[in-house]
């Protein structure tokens, strides 16, 4: 096993189709039809406004009613296989040769993992959606809480079933899935020296095929579901926070500001951008790390510290304990929950794993795939416990220890925007704390914009990491804009349905690429 894969055994190289004109290194078709089917969906949305919001919300619900048992068992499957993976001699591969030596630190490398991996996301949904899931248990749970009272005898199984839901959407299903995509991808990249594209981690299955049309077609739909899902993740945090942002300085709630907002914010990922991974994304993944921390552990030491210590290792064991039922799709009763969350998670993630995965490969070079998946699973699933234990189980120790009904009322209006401001008004310092929360949230909306540019930008060029940087900067833009327009044509309903839709058949791919994988690995253990 060479330390330099031979690239001449395969016959393909990073932008060997690609064509050079103004300036650009673009793939030829990947970039052409995705750049022009993103700007028609721009312009059509903003033409027909109100038109758009009823067409995703009936597409939203179609697919997550016909299609769960397709997100449910390929999500439950990706975790099977990294656990298998993990643990037989596959798992001693090196990823880019028995010789290579990792690129990053520890720290920087986890950094890098997480701020990309689901920053918003923890920010927009940490209280929340504890709360929502104790008024509304899944599995049959009673509700505890009936007309507005709290019905005593039903708190304990309904404060235990919201925490393992929760963890459930957080936890090892959907690390599993940027695990599998960024291990197939590092393989295809460092160890059989491919381009950095989403065709090359197919290799295994169609060989030299994937220069062609069947690459084509992979890595347009790894742009769409890419490009959505970092919409409604950039289109989550930018309401997150317009709404911190009226909570503390009273900025008017409205379309005007919330697009001046977006716009601000990709100005600024631009400069990170331009700037590149190690100067730019690195350096604010680090950051969005010290300040996440900083929160965390002012709301342990401000909040209710002991319940959130002792509450962490009771809620480990609830998610296991849950985790087989929570995981099976045949015969729920509760699929308000099972469509309305579990299968938009599932989805969301599976849309998100092409960036997320792509970018995580770029970044783990060196590391054996034991090391690997401990790193992006098992790790990161702990410390999103930790995440929803403190923020979530913080504002349940509110509402039933203190009887404070700020983050219970943002549930019962449903602006789940508000949940995290409403909880930390409730401790101290609550003016510091949420403005640090707002930075936390615009710095994850930065550094999510930026590894997305990069990402897809690297993906439409043939897999050139290298590429002009007027083309990340278009990316970046259109990022911007997509989230923007799904907000106008139709909110959160919108963005859900956006991810919902283009993490559908990228589902079918990635279940394709277990097999490709598995091959991919085989041949290197030997």
């Amino acid at each position: 096993m060479a330390d330099t894969p031979v690239q001449e055994e395969h016959g393909l190289a990073p932008g060997q189709d690609n064509v050079r004109i103004m300036g650009l290194d673009v793939h030829n078709p990947v970039f052409f039809v995705s750049a022009v089917v993103i700007v028609a969906f721009v312009i059509v949305t903003l033409i027909f406004r109100d038109s758009v919001g009823p067409v995703l919300e009936g597409l939203r619900t179609w697919l997550t009613s016909t299609f769960d048992w397709v997100f449910m068992i390929s999500a439950n499957l990706f975790v099977i296989f990294c656990l298998v993976v993990a643990l037989t001699p596959l798992g001693k591969v090196r990823l880019g040769g028995k010789d290579a030596v990792a690129d990053y630190s520890y720290a920087g490398w986890f950094a890098m993992l997480f701020a990309a991996g689901m920053g918003i996301g923890l920010m927009f949904f940490g209280v929340l959606e504890p709360m929502y899931h104790f008024n509304n248990p899944p599995l049959g749970v009673a509700s505890p809480v009936v007309d507005g009272t709290v019905v005593p005898g039903a708190v304990a199984q309904a404060r235990e079933m919201a925490m393992a839901a929760t963890i459930f959407h957080w936890g090892l299903h959907p690390w599993a899935i940027y695990a599998v995509l960024a291990l197939s991808l590092s393989l295809a990249a460092y160890n059989k020296g491919l381009p950095l594209s989403i065709r090359s981690a197919f290799y295994p299955i169609f060989g030299e095929s994937v220069r062609g049309w069947v690459g084509h077609v992979i890595d347009t739909m790894a742009v769409f579901a890419t490009l959505f899902g970092l919409a409604t993740s950039l289109g989550l945090g930018a309401s997150q926070a317009m709404a911190g942002l009226n909570e503390l300085y009273g900025v008017a709630v409205n379309d005007t500001n919330t697009v001046l907002l977006i716009m601000g914010i990709t100005a600024i990922a631009l400069v990170s951008v331009v700037a590149g991974l190690d100067a730019g994304v690195k350096r604010l993944s680090e950051i969005n790390m010290v300040l996440a921390i900083a929160l965390l552990l002012f709301v342990i030491l401000l909040g209710p510290t002991l319940a959130i210590i002792t509450g962490f290792f009771g809620n480990v064991w609830a998610y296991v304990k849950n985790l087989p039922t929570l995981s099976n799709w045949v015969g729920r009763d509760d699929t308000s929950f099972v469509h309305g969350w579990t299968t938009f998670y599932w989805a969301w993630w599976i849309s998100w794993s092409p960036f997320v995965g792509m970018f995580i490969a770029r970044v783990s070079k060196g590391r054996t795939v034991r090391e690997f998946i401990t790193c992006v699973l098992i790790i990161p699933t702990l410390v999103s416990i930790l995440w929803m234990t403190t923020f979530g189980g913080t504002a349940l120790d509110q509402f039933l220890v203190e009887g404070y009904t700020g983050v219970q009322q943002t549930v019962v209006d449903y602006v789940p925007e508000l949940s995290l401001f409403a909880m930390l008004a409730d401790l101290p310092l609550a003016a510091i704390s949420s403005l640090i929360g707002i930075i936390l949230v615009i710095v994850f909306f930065v550094t999510s914009s930026d590894s997305g540019s990069l990402v897809i930008d690297t993906i439409t060029a043939g897999g050139k990491i290298d590429a002009p940087v007027a083309q990340r900067v278009f990316w970046a833009i259109f990022e911007g804009l997509v989230a923007i327009v799904l907000l106008l044509g139709g909110g959160l309903t919108a963005l859900q349905a956006g991810a919902i839709a283009t993490g559908f058949p990228f589902a079918i791919l990635l279940m394709l690429m277990l097999y490709a994988t598995w091959r991919a690995l085989a041949t290197e253990e030997r």
